[in-house]
């Protein structure tokens, strides 16, 4: 006998005697011996025999030496080896089947194998996954000859030929497969498919005694040998993820723990790996890696350290001693990736504990010189590196083609990190299998592709996805010609035996049971296929040879191949999540990152390029690329980087490398592009919810990088082709020539700017070669973009439209059987790859990500595997050469279509997944002129009006549905169809057709009332009935007389014709002092909504409540208002979006003593001037010049000596003589001229404001008043005697002709002026208002109602309704005054019968008033004048029993056209200015007035409301059809369904018919005229008569309406049942009806928020509900992937959808945890008065309450208060969340009542600290601190930068601050200092609540 040590060696003899040593006074003597087991190999006569210590084992000959394992036994085993192989061979020589459990880690299979070596037995290997079926163990069907038969697989194949079955990763299959083997592992019996049965072997000998062997073969009975074992193979499964094992298979097998080595058996296998290394730093790697195995690190939930990998970290050691040892820790357990903050904190501790924080100081830097091919051997290459200023030359493997110098690729710019990263992976390389990861986009790829050229490998990508089976990554099976079936190997089996490199991308997403196939082939490079195939590591392949004298042929004839030696994998991934957040993205699947893959791989980690790294890249790159734009991109993106903000990382993750290159490329070829535009067009900004989108706007603006508008004039919007090319915009293309014309989409398109602009970039992109993305919304006009974009072109497309069930079997190939055998119809995808056709794949975001993923490496490397086994190669080179390839076509595109992520779209977020690769449009709907434009195409018949509301309406809508008011995003598809719908049928109303897009909603009646409001808003009446016309009621005016003559004076006597003086000199201007322009958004009302009045539209200015209205004037279409109180301009367009204003408050002199009431009037200028003003303030006589534009304000100085302050008396009110007030004359100020004068006093000075010039008329009489008439001739009004004079003036005043004004007196004579006696009172008529220009003739004509042409001139004053002076200013003689005269002079009606609610304003008025609010509307022939009520007939207006509304004034509109008297009543102003006697001195009404140039007037009331009017009567007839038109009309006929066919009567002559004497009504019957429903005779509804003809039968019919009403008692049957089931509930829960009322006002004023955030919830709710496919069932849909398993005649080849089991070992879904911080300080309570802030506050709690109610199991919240009292004010706990509403009211009350009474302080910080803090302890999956605050932190001294500290003071919790607006900019500045998307400033708390959502919808719920 020759004993054989096996355990022998030097070196582990004399580390077995340390150890021994040491432990030896710890174990006593014997404590260490007796452990001690040797292991022999005797060979007796009667066979070999092994021995394991005591215990004996006798070896038999193998049948199928290949099949037992070779060269696993190393030379040294361990004790502890040992030890578990003595326990294995017991239970073998029991015949018990045994389960080895333990870390993830080669060591359990190492130790079953090893075992299977000593005891030479045959294995039969199979690693579970989770695609693991009966089948793969059983039977397998394979069809020959076509026939099919059973094929025996590994599990029947142990059994029957007495192997071991070693089954691995059983806690990776799926629950309900293993139980097959039960019966055979207990009682080694199983009943097979083809209908033999397995049986015990015991069993059969005793049956072979009294049977034949035949007789039991006959029977189908097979003998299980009596060797037959299983060793399985499984990971502990609570601990580790997986399927825990089902307690009856549990219970057949007898478990061993095999744990990682003991310390010293692994000390001493590294001591003898790195001999070149200091003992200790060994023993401290060790140290560190068992502590990172212990239970307490796992308790942390670090994940195990790979401690088998330590092993090759040693080698690495070895050869590079000089590398720093935290840098090899971070290979095997790349900690900076993969923990968050607190578990790298561990890591670290743990580190510098062991003392191996030894990479802080210096990084060993390092770069690879050369790589050539070793002389001596083959498949190696030496590599010399220089690390740390040494060169290093190693060999490693290198591939089959000849290496090639680094750095020598011109597609691969060199950076310092990237060429350290390539020689820390060469290192790596020479050990074992590597990972890298980065984010996507930072190069994985090309370093790998570097990688690979510089060691001379072949690439084979392999791009993994989600639900990758174990098939798809090894073997797949087709069907060969014959119809038999085969299995080909898959490109990664190919790659292991032809030495290749393979690229596994994206690891980070296929399910870790998919990869656990390949966890032995990583290890230990063996591989055992579905078809019995099996894979040798070189070295046992050749020792196989060796040993059994095999020759290559042989062992391919038993399928057993060796994997090439320098066959080797790299990995790429996408960073694990990290961190807390790991849960949070428990949608997007697990930290992949487990302790299982940990043992695969080495690890590198693709950092992110520094600044200048990058700058050197983009310009190797892209090298034309404006320098300063890199910069500016750069510093853009490395700031977003930088920050912790989740929000900046997303926005960074999308501008990854790979994207600023494209964008560097784009900018390169068309320099003249914004950076801005390129940025928000690479993030999509456009579609980023509104927090993102904010945060990117201001990181843009803090990099200077502003967007530069494209004005949209200077650019052309052209797009034509010409000589075979194609030009859009700018950008021309050649049009290309295609084979296959019919593929040419063809499509109707109207061109518009927007999306010729879309399509012009669409072409930069694709000049420039790139795939397109197009993102919008739904029916924005993608498809149509893309079908002309290609028609244009002339490309031709082939077309994919991807949905829920797309696979990625389907995206290429689509399978199909004909006589029996497998063929693949090609994919539109394959089509257009060989074609050159352009792919478009629409609805991308329907698909499942994982689909989609593989379209990543068809467009990045250009290659692609097919299921049939052909391959895309993008290389025509490389395509030649080898079979089964499609060489992809060079002119093959993809445009890719997809909705815009997030609600309501409810895809799956493509963008985020694959917008790195392609270049990305965000498609919007039309900008409103562009939309208009395109209408009009659609609809050329429908009036303009129509189409303009439509697309005011609509682009309302959308905005709405940016901010989330509503879900739908209203689009242009929708209005198309509306303007459509009213082409084809247009006298149907508008307001009926816009039914057919909103009946969707109308069963919801919070979005129902939202879009009515928004309808009506732009005055599309839906819901109005025709009938509801309000015009006012028209009275008989009384007839025009002829009531007398003015006669100007000019001959004769010098005292009547009166030379005026004039001198002129130039103007003083002051200034200009620039003032803040602030615009306001106009929220303007269209009024003929419901009802047709003479209104048209209103809106409200923005002005406080004390602020005075005093003046009102218009230019074109500009409104003008001027307010006194503080002195405020407004100027608003009539159409328009916004409102300007411009606070003069600083700017007026504050002179004058005492209380000041400024009143100022306005003049507009023209041009060249528009677009400024001049503003007259009357006291003091100041001048103020205005530019609207820019806000500069400048001070005219008319006469020298206006600065001297005028002397008054000490108080003004005993001041008794009223001083003369200062007017101005506007009529001409659109001549850029303007007369001033004072009341009393004897100058006029004419302002001339161009040329800068004053000319001063003085004249011989007191003015009381000037009326300009003419631009030459002015009427003036002396003082006490009211006498008119006439000055006539020259046109120009210039120096030469100065002194030439002339004043004519007029004398006025009464008609009977013959006869002397003239009545004195209608001589002193005192003119309110005196047209400046003349009534065109046809309506003076009109007027008078007699033919007549001469010049004339419209007057008003107290006693008439009008008068029209003929002939005057121009013709000297006598000049005849027609008046419309009035019953009552005005100004003898006193106020004092106004009733009770006219005594402020009437009461106290003592002068008159300053604005005298008449105009003359002269193309509408109208005079039109606001009166006080009192002043107004009620009596004739209204009935005797209706009470006459409020209101504020009348308009009294006289028609002197249809002469005719109207009064519109106007409303009351919402609020009024407490100054009552301020307010009576402006006007007689609380209305003041002016004409529009479109015809009407528009009024302002001292509220500030503006209502624009329409008054004359063409216009308003006009507007009245256009409206009717729009409601469309009933006709009150019943509808009638005609099917007209032949009735076989035929025609006669058409003949009128008898006229029946009596009219009867006649129906039918040929003969009657005047009939219904009858032949050839005139009548109505019959056929074949000359002519309708209406007998005037009436036709009794209920009107439309009545019939659709539902009857009054079931309404008020259904009103009572909702109030009594109202009552029930309040007093179920105890509650008052004053309090329901009370709730109510809250609850009412969010439940439009509150009812959008639920939608929300509950489709998310849905999304995370939705079903998947479950594979591998009996019944459902036939499973492609399965199509020859069902040849074969395999069951369970189908797929159905269902819920999907949360993966096993998934953590639980913790809820998110929400704590809002409402502000309740004493400020709250003040200032609630005047902008409802703690109301306001009350409502968003209340939302918070209403919204998340019943959601308590995603949303965990409470809601804290903070005050002077404290910052810990509870006001809901989280345990106890109110329920019902009067426990809401509750807290809303102690909100209320304890801000009334708390102390005053600020405790905002504090509490925002402390809540952080405490939410961050808390277990939850996301946390939330909302901070509600006004804050006046400047007032409380705290710094804004430490409440921005605060807010971010934990990356855990996501704290946001909502800020009421304080005074001033305040809260503006306080938000431009805090974190971008993280503060909020609500100006108008009305706003709280809609943040609120916004906080809600774009962070808490983007996760759920």
């Amino acid at each position: 006998m020759h004993p054989q040590l096996l355990c022998s060696g030097t070196a582990a003899a004399v580390a077995a005697r340390r150890m021994r040593t040491i432990l030896g006074a710890v174990l006593g003597k014997d404590g260490w011996m007796w452990r001690s087991h040797e292991i022999k190999l005797l060979n007796t006569s009667s066979g070999d025999i092994v021995k394991i210590g005591d215990i004996s084992y006798n070896l038999k000959t193998p049948r199928n030496p290949e099949l037992v394992p070779v060269k696993h036994i190393a030379d040294v085993l361990p004790q502890a080896v040992a030890q578990h192989l003595r326990w294995i061979m017991q239970k073998d020589l029991l015949g018990q089947d045994v389960f080895l459990i333990g870390p993830p880690g080669p060591l359990r299979r190492t130790i079953a194998m090893q075992y299977l070596e000593l005891t030479k037995r045959e294995v039969e290997y199979v690693a579970l996954s989770r695609d693991t079926t009966e089948t793969d163990l059983k039977q397998r069907r394979e069809i020959r000859a076509g026939t099919a038969f059973y094929v025996d697989q590994c599990a029947v194949r142990a059994a029957t030929q007495g192997r071991v079955l070693l089954l691995e990763g059983l806690e990776k299959a799926e629950r309900n497969v293993l139980p097959v083997l039960n019966n055979l592992l207990e009682n080694r019996e199983m009943q097979l498919e083809d209908g033999r049965f397995l049986m015990a072997a015991e069993r059969y000998d005793k049956l072979l005694q009294d049977h034949t062997k035949e007789e039991l073969d006959n029977w189908k009975i097979v003998r299980v040998s009596e060797d037959f074992r299983v060793i399985a193979l499984g990971l502990p499964v609570p601990k580790y993820k997986g399927n825990p094992l089902d307690p009856p298979l549990r219970s057949r097998f007898q478990a061993r723990d095999i744990y990682y080595l003991p310390f010293k058996d692994q000390l001493e296998l590294l001591y003898t790996a790195g001999p070149n290394i200091a003992a200790e730093r060994v023993s401290q790697l060790l140290s560190l890696a068992t502590t990172l195995c212990s239970q307490e690190s796992s308790n942390l939930g670090l994940p195990d350290f790979p401690v088998d990998n330590l092993l090759y970290g040693l080698n690495l050691l070895n050869v590079f001693p000089m590398m720093s040892s935290q840098q090899l820790v971070q290979r095997l357990y790349p900690y900076h990736s993969m923990l968050g903050k607190d578990g790298y904190s561990a890591v670290e501790t743990v580190l510098s504990k062991f003392e191996l924080l030894d990479g802080r100081g210096k990084t060993s830097s390092s770069s690879v010189i050369s790589a050539s091919r070793t002389a001596g051997l083959e498949h190696y290459a030496d590599v010399t590196l220089r690390v740390a200023d040494k060169d290093v030359t190693i060999q490693v493997p290198a591939g089959t083609k000849e290496p090639r110098p680094p750095n020598s690729s011109p597609a691969f710019i060199s950076t310092p990190s990237h060429s350290q990263l390539i020689a820390d992976m060469v290192q790596s390389h020479m050990v074992k299998d590597m990972c890298l990861i980065g984010t996507k986009g930072c190069g994985k790829s090309v370093i790998a592709k570097e990688f690979a050229e510089m060691l001379g490998y072949i690439i084979e990508p392999v791009m993994l996805y989600q639900d990758m089976t174990a098939r798809d990554l090894l073997q797949q099976r087709f069907t060969l010609p014959n119809g038999d079936t085969a299995w080909r190997p898959s490109p990664l089996v190919t790659a292991a035996m032809e030495g290749k490199l393979l690229l596994l991308d994206g690891i980070h997403r296929v399910n870790l049971g998919t990869l656990a196939v390949l966890s032995r082939l990583l290890h230990e490079r063996e591989l055992d296929l579905y078809d019995g195939t099996r894979l040798l590591r070189w070295d046992r392949y050749q020792a196989l040879k060796e040993e059994q004298n095999f020759t290559d042929e042989q062992l391919k004839e038993r399928s057993i191949f060796a994997i090439h030696p320098s066959f080797r994998v790299l990995a790429l991934a996408e960073p694990p999540f990290v961190g807390a957040g790991a849960s949070s993205s428990s949608s997007k699947g697990q930290q992949w990152l487990g302790p299982e893959l940990l043992t695969m791989f080495m690890y590198h980690t693709v950092s992110p390029l520094a600044r200048a790294e990058e700058v050197d890249l983009l310009q190797g790159l892209s090298p034309n690329v404006p320098k300063e734009a890199a910069e500016q991109l750069l510093h853009l993106t490395h700031t977003l980087r930088q920050t912790n903000d989740p929000t900046a990382q997303s926005l960074a993750s999308s501008l990854s490398t790979r994207q600023l290159l494209r964008i560097c490329r784009r900018i390169s070829r068309y320099p003249e592009e914004s950076i801005a535009h390129a940025v928000n067009k690479a993030c999509l900004s456009r579609f980023l919810p509104s927090l993102a989108r904010g945060s990117l706007q201001k990181s843009l603006a803090n990099c200077s990088i502003e967007e530069t508008p494209e004005s949209e004039h200077t650019r052309d919007f052209t797009c034509m082709v010409k000589d075979g090319t194609l030009t859009i915009g700018k950008v021309s293309a050649p049009v290309y020539k295609p084979n296959e014309k019919m593929k040419v989409p063809d499509v109707l398109f109207y061109d518009n700017p927007q999306h010729i602009m879309v399509m012009e970039d669409m072409l930069k992109d694709f000049l420039l070669g790139e795939h397109l993305l197009l993102v919008g919304n739904q029916g924005v006009g993608k498809n149509k973009i893309v079908d002309r974009f290609l028609h244009l072109l002339n490309r031709p497309r082939e077309y994919l439209q991807l949905h829920r069930d797309t696979t990625v079997q389907t995206l290429t190939l689509q399978p199909s059987v004909r006589d029996g055998i497998i063929t693949y119809e090609d994919s539109p995808l394959v089509k257009a790859v060989k074609m050159g056709h352009i792919l478009v794949i629409d609805e991308a975001d329907k698909a499942p990500t994982n689909v989609t993923c593989i379209l990543k490496t068809l467009v990045e490397s250009g290659e692609m595997i097919l299921a049939d086994g052909r391959r895309i190669i993008s290389d025509p080179l490389e395509a030649k050469g080898r079979a089964n390839t499609i060489a992809m076509h060079p002119d093959f595109r993809m445009m890719v279509l997809a909705n815009r992520p997030g609600f309501p779209f409810l895809g799956n977020d493509f963008f985020g997944a694959l917008g790195d690769i392609f270049s990305c449009h965000a498609v919007d709907n039309p900008k409103p002129r562009a939309e208009l434009a395109m209408l009009k195409q659609y609809g050329p018949d429908v009036p303009d009006t129509t189409l303009e509301k439509l697309v005011a309406a609509f682009g309302e809508l959308r905005s709405m549905a940016d901010q989330g008011t509503i879900a739908y995003p209203y689009s242009t598809r929708e209005v198309v169809n509306i303007v459509k719908h009213l082409q084809k049928f247009p006298n149907e109303g508008l307001a009926n057709v816009v039914r057919n897009v909103f009946d969707f909603d109308s069963y919801n009646k919070d979005t129902r009332d939202v879009l009515i409001e928004a309808l009506h808003k732009h005055g599309i009446p839906i819901g109005a009935k025709p009938n509801a016309v309000q015009l006012a009621k028209e009275l008989p005016l009384p007839e025009a007389k002829m009531t007398g003559f003015w006669t100007i004076n000019q001959q004769g006597n010098a005292r009547r014709k009166l030379l005026c003086p004039s001198e002129t000199h130039r103007i003083d201007i002051k200034g200009p002092v620039y003032l803040r322009i602030q615009a306001y958004p106009c929220d303007r009302q269209e009024s003929r909504a419901l009802s047709f009045s003479e209104e048209k539209a209103h809106w409200q200015i923005p002005m406080n409540e004390v602020n005075i209205i005093c003046d009102v004037t218009t230019k074109d279409d500009t409104i003008y208002v001027a307010a006194c109180n503080p002195v405020t301009l407004y100027s608003m367009k009539e159409r328009g979006e916004a409102i300007q204003c411009v606070e003069l408050y600083d700017i007026f002199p504050k002179t004058i003593s005492g209380v000041w009431q400024p009143f100022v009037t306005v003049a507009p200028l023209g041009s060249p001037l528009d677009g400024q003003v001049v503003l007259h303030e009357q006291q003091s006589n100041t001048v103020l010049h205005v530019d609207m534009a820019t806000g500069a304000v400048r001070r005219l100085m008319l006469s020298p000596d206006s600065e001297v302050p005028p002397s008054r008396a000490s108080n003004w009110w005993s001041s008794k003589e009223p001083q003369g007030e200062y007017k101005m004359c506007r009529d001409f100020a659109h001549k850029n001229w303007l007369l001033f004068y004072k009341t009393d006093g004897n100058q006029l000075e004419v302002l001339d404001v161009l040329e800068g010039q004053v000319h001063t008329i003085s004249l011989p009489i007191n003015l009381k008043s000037v009326f300009l008439v003419a631009e030459d001739r002015w009427l003036l009004l002396e003082s006490n005697t009211d006498k008119k004079f006439l000055l006539t003036k020259p046109m120009h005043m210039g120096a030469e002709d100065s002194g030439v004004c002339q004043l004519h007196s007029i004398s006025e004579d009464a008609v009977s002026s013959g006869h002397g006696v003239a009545t004195s009172a209608d001589n002193a008529s005192v003119p309110q208002m005196l047209s400046c220009d003349q009534l065109p003739n046809e309506n003076l004509s009109s007027a008078l109602s007699q033919k007549i042409v001469s010049p004339n001139r419209v007057m008003a004053d107290t006693s008439t309704f009008a008068r029209i002076i003929v002939g005057f200013p121009d013709l000297m003689s006598p000049n005849e005054v027609y008046s419309f005269k009035r019953a009552v002079d005005l100004a003898e009606m006193n106020s004092s019968n106004g009733g009770a609610h006219m005594f402020l304003r009437g009461g106290l008025r003592t002068t008159a008033p300053k604005q005298n609010n008449c105009v003359s509307l002269l193309s509408a022939n109208q005079v039109v004048r606001a009166l006080p009520p009192n002043k107004v007939p009620l009596k004739e207006i209204y009935p005797k029993d209706v009470t006459p509304p409020m209101t504020a004034a009348y308009l009294e509109v006289t028609d002197l056209n249809s002469k005719r008297l109207k009064y519109i009543p106007v409303p009351r102003s919402m609020s009024v200015s407490p100054y009552t006697g301020w307010l009576s001195k402006m006007s007689e009404t609380d209305v003041l007035m002016a004409p529009l140039s479109t015809g009407g007037v528009v009024t302002v009331d001292m509220g500030g409301y503006v209502r624009l009017w329409e008054t004359g009567l063409d216009t308003l007839q006009r507007s009245l059809m256009e409206w009717r038109n729009m409601i469309g009309s009933e006709d009150g006929r019943p509808l009638q369904i005609t099917v007209q066919r032949d009735s076989g009567l035929d025609v006669s002559a058409p003949k009128h018919g008898k006229v029946d004497a009596n009219n009867a009504p006649h129906v039918g019957g040929n003969q009657w005229a005047g009939g219904t429903g009858g032949r050839d005779t005139a009548g109505l509804g019959g056929k074949g008569g000359p002519y309708r003809l209406d007998a005037g039968h009436k036709v009794y019919q209920v009107s439309q309406a009545e019939k659709d009403a539902v009857p009054e008692e079931v309404r008020r049957a259904a009103r009572e049942m909702a109030e009594k089931a109202f009552k029930d509930r309040l007093k179920e829960i105890d509650m008052s009806e004053y309090d329901a009322t009370t709730y109510e006002r809250f609850s009412s004023a969010v439940r439009r928020q509150v009812q959008s955030l639920r939608i929300i919830l509950d489709t998310l709710q849905a999304k995370a509900k939705e079903r998947q496919w479950l594979k591998n069932q009996a019944l459902g849909e036939l499973d492609d992937a399965k199509i020859i398993d069902g040849l074969t005649g395999e069951r369970s080849i189908y797929k159905r959808r269902g819920e999907l089991d949360p993966e096993p070992g998934t953590p639980q879904e913790k809820p998110k945890r929400l704590r809002v911080l409402a502000d309740v300080s004493g400020s709250m309570y003040r200032f609630n008065g005047v902008d409802g802030r703690l109301e306001r506050s009350m409502e968003a709690v209340c939302m918070v309450m209403e919204a998340l109610e019943s959601y308590e199991h995603k949303f965990k919240y409470d809601i804290m208060g903070h005050s002077g009292d404290g910052y810990d004010i509870e006001l809901v706990r989280v345990d106890r969340v109110p329920k019902n509403n009067k426990q809401r009211l509750k807290v809303l009350k102690t909100m209320h009542a304890h801000s009334q009474f708390c102390m005053s302080g600020d405790y905002t910080l504090e509490g925002t600290a402390a809540s952080i803090k405490e939410l961050a302890r808390e277990e939850a999956d996301e946390h939330f601190v909302v901070v509600l605050s006004d804050a006046n932190l400047e007032r409380y001294g705290i710094r804004p930068e430490r409440f921005a500290q605060v807010l971010t003071s934990d990356p855990q919790v996501h704290a946001f601050a909502i800020f009421i607006g304080s005074l001033g900019d305040q809260a503006e500045r306080l938000q431009k200092t805090l974190p971008a998307g993280r503060s909020f400033v609500a100006m108008d708390t009305k706003q709280i609540p809609q943040i609120l959502q916004q906080i809600f919808t774009s962070t808490m719920l983007s996760s759920v």
